[in-house]
């Protein structure tokens, strides 16, 4: 039986994915609606699932269970990538402006969620 961490959902680094998965889940939302190119669903798609990986990982106490990688540091190493591949993709969406929908899915998607009281723990 697999231990669950009850509090990582209320924890910064727990708000923190889930805030990350509903802002791709709002920019599939708009790509989707606006029939914007399928390289920008697919993004967010995985923008979504990554996080969602993690998420759970956390929730169910894996890390500790696969001590081969640390996991803090590949959490990280993701952030950093998939802000740089949705900045770049997002950035084209906001210049390019095919029409209002997808130009909120790419706003969504640059703004991201905000931490108000320091950062993630």
């Amino acid at each position: 039986m697999v231990a669950v961490d009850a509090d990582f959902p209320r924890s910064p680094r727990g708000a923190l994915k889930l805030g990350r998965m509903l802002v791709a889940f709002v920019a599939f939302v708009c790509f989707v609606a606006s029939k914007a190119h399928e390289a920008y669903a697919a993004l967010v798609i995985i923008e979504f699932i990554i996080p969602l990986l993690f998420f759970l990982l956390y929730l169910l106490k894996l890390d500790k269970k696969m001590t081969k990688l640390y996991w803090p540091l590949a959490d990280i190493f993701n952030s950093v990538v998939s802000a740089a591949f949705l900045l770049i993709v997002c950035l084209f969406v906001v210049i390019i402006k095919t029409n209002e929908v997808t130009l909120a899915g790419g706003k969504i998607s640059i703004s991201g969620p905000r931490e108000r009281n320091g950062s993630a723990k």
